[in-house]
C-alpha cells in the first residue's frame, strides 16, 4: 500500500489544521489554572481543539481531565499507542515572523510549536485518520494520545498513566528520524544562597532547558566601556550597557537552543557573570561563572561521555540575583551508564571547593531511558524509514532531548525531523526564534508514520 500516495489527498486539510493549532498560543499558565484545565486556558483549548476535531472525524475521544486527550480506533486488548504535546515553549526574542501565525512562506510552515510537538503530532493523527477511512483490518487498538504539559514537567503523563491503562508499546513523534532508542537523563540542580555582590538584580532565562539568549545584569557600579569591548571581541558576544546613576545594565546577546544541544547556542548569563566577575572583582559572579563553566559540564567537573549516548552536557538554564540573594538552574543531560548519584556527590565536591556556602539542591529528576536497538519496535520502525527515504546508512540514535518516550516502557521517539537534510538558512529548530518545518516534511513524516502504525497494528500487514 503506497501511503505516501494516499498521504497527498491529506495535505491542504493537513496544513490547513496546523495553521489553525499554531494560532493557540498554548503556554503553560498555571496561574489562571482551572478545574479541567490544570495548566491554564491556552492549553486547555489547544487540548479541546484536538479532541473536537477528532470527534467530528469519528474517533473515540476521551478527554482526561484536562490533563490529556485520547483519540482512539478500535477495541483490542493490546493496543499501539503515539504520544504527541499540544504545549509549547515561551517565545522568546527576535522572531521575524509571527510566532502564533502560521505564515507559509517558500514552502516552510512557521510558528512556535511547528516543529515541537504541534505538526509532529498533526502528521500522527492524519496518519491515524489516512487508516481509519481506508477501514483496514485491525488487530490492535490504536491510540494517539496528546498531552499539554511535556515542556514543564510531563506531568500530564503522570496523571494518564494513574488513571487509564497505557498501550504496550509504541513511539512519540517529538524528535527525530531515524529512531531513537534512547533519551538521557535530565538532572536540574540548583545553586543558591546569599552572598554580597555587585551585582544590584539579575533576572535571566524561563525554563532550564532552554540556552539563555539574552541576559541583562544591572551592577553597582560604573560601565568600563573599554573592557566591555574587550571582552566582547575576544568572547565573540555582542554586548550593550546603560549607564543610570550609580548603576549600569549591561546586556549580553548571545543565542538561543534547546538545552539537549547547548553547543548549538551561546549562554548570554554566563557571558553576563563571567564578565561582572573578572571586570569588577566580584566574588559570587566569579564563582557561578566558574560553576556553570562549559557545555560540557567542565565547570561542575562532570565530563563524562558515554558509550551509547555520548557526552553529558549541562547548561545554565535560570539566573535569579536580587538583594544579594541568588539562584541559578543548570540542566544536566547524562548518559545510561553514569548515576545522577555519582553525579551529585562530584558536584557537591566542587561546589565545597569553590564556596561551602553555596547550597546545592535537585529540582528535578528524570532517569535515562534506553530500549534494545535489537527490540522489534526499533526494527520495524527503522525499516519503514528506509523504505519511505532510501536511507540506509542513517543509525538508530540516541539523544540528549527528553520526551514522553521517557514516561512509558517501551516506547521511543520516532521523527519527524530528517537528520539528513538542514532547514534552510534563517529556519528554527525547536526552541528556536522563527520555529519552522517544511512542509514536504510533514507530509512524508505522516506518510511513514501510517505505514508504521500499519505493520504494528494491523492484520495481513
Amino acid at each position: 500500500m503506497n501511503f505516501k500516495q494516499l498521504i497527498e489527498n491529506y495535505r491542504d486539510d493537513m496544513i490547513q489544521d496546523l495553521q489553525d493549532l499554531i494560532r493557540i498560543p498554548s503556554l503553560n499558565d498555571e496561574a489562571n489554572a482551572t478545574k479541567g484545565a490544570p495548566f491554564g486556558v491556552a492549553t486547555q483549548e489547544a487540548l479541546e481543539w484536538f479532541l473536537n476535531k477528532a470527534a467530528s472525524d469519528g474517533f473515540d475521544v476521551d478527554n482526561v481531565d484536562g490533563y490529556a486527550g485520547i483519540a482512539s480506533l478500535g477495541d483490542f486488548k493490546e493496543s499501539i499507542g503515539i504520544l504527541g504535546h499540544l504545549d509549547v515553549v515561551p517565545v522568546g526574542e527576535g522572531w521575524t515572523k509571527d510566532p502564533f501565525g502560521g505564515e507559509i512562506e517558500n514552502g516552510i510552515l512557521y510558528g512556535r510549536g511547528s516543529g515541537d510537538d504541534k505538526g509532529p503530532t498533526i502528521a500522527a493523527y492524519y496518519a491515524c485518520k489516512m487508516l481509519k477511512d481506508l477501514n483496514l483490518k485491525q488487530k490492535k487498538k490504536v491510540e494517539l494520545i496528546v498531552g499539554v504539559d511535556e515542556e514543564t514537567g510531563m506531568r500530564c503523563m503522570d496523571y494518564y498513566k494513574a488513571h487509564r491503562q497505557a498501550p504496550s508499546q509504541g513511539f512519540v513523534p517529538d524528535a527525530a528520524f531515524p529512531v531513537i532508542y534512547g533519551e538521557k537523563g535530565i538532572l536540574n540542580i540548583k545553586l543558591s544562597g546569599k552572598q554580597e555582590t555587585v551585582i544590584k538584580q539579575m533576572v535571566a532565562g524561563e525554563r532550564p532547558n532552554i540556552v539563555i539568549g539574552k541576559a541583562s545584569v544591572t551592577i553597582s557600579a560604573m560601565h568600563n566601556p573599554e573592557k566591555l569591548d574587550y571582552y566582547c571581541k575576544t568572547h565573540q558576544i555582542k554586548a550593550s550597557a546603560v549607564q543610570n546613576g550609580p548603576y549600569s545594565t549591561i546586556t549580553f546577546e548571545g543565542s538561543s537552543a534547546h538545552a539537549s544541544m547547548p553547543e548549538k547556542g551561546l549562554n548570554a548569563a554566563y557571558h553576563a557573570l563571567n564578565y561582572v566577575g573578572a571586570t569588577y572583582n566580584d566574588a559570587l559572579a566569579n564563582n557561578l561563572a566558574t560553576l556553570s563553566k562549559g557545555y560540557l559540564g567542565e565547570g561542575l567537573n562532570i565530563l563524562f561521555q558515554g558509550v551509547y549516548m555520548g557526552f553529558l552536557t549541562a547548561n545554565l538554564g535560570m539566573v535569579r540575583i536580587e538583594n544579594g540573594e541568588f539562584s541559578v538552574v543548570i540542566d544536566i543531560r547524562y548518559p545510561n551508564d553514569l548515576t545522577h548519584e555519582k553525579i551529585l556527590e562530584t558536584i557537591q565536591t566542587k561546589v565545597n571547593n569553590v564556596d561551602s556556602k553555596i547550597e546545592l539542591s535537585v529540582v528535578a529528576l528524570k532517569e535515562p531511558h534506553f530500549v534494545d536497538p535489537r527490540s522489534e519496535l526499533v526494527t520495524v520502525l527503522s525499516d519503514v524509514y528506509q523504505a519511505y527515504t532510501n536511507d540506509y546508512f542513517t543509525p538508530s540514535l540516541t539523544m540528549g532531548g527528553g520526551t514522553y518516550a521517557r514516561t512509558l516502557p517501551n516506547f521511543v521517539a520516532f521523527g519527524m525531523n530528517f537528520v539528513t537534510r538542514k532547514l534552510p538558512e534563517g529556519v528554527g529548530h525547536a526552541h528556536e526564534k522563527d520555529e519552522g518545518i517544511l512542509i514536504d516534511d510533514l507530509v512524508l513524516a505522516s506518510a511513514i508514520y501510517a505505514e508504521a502504525i500499519y505493520r504494528l497494528a494491523y492484520e495481513n500487514s
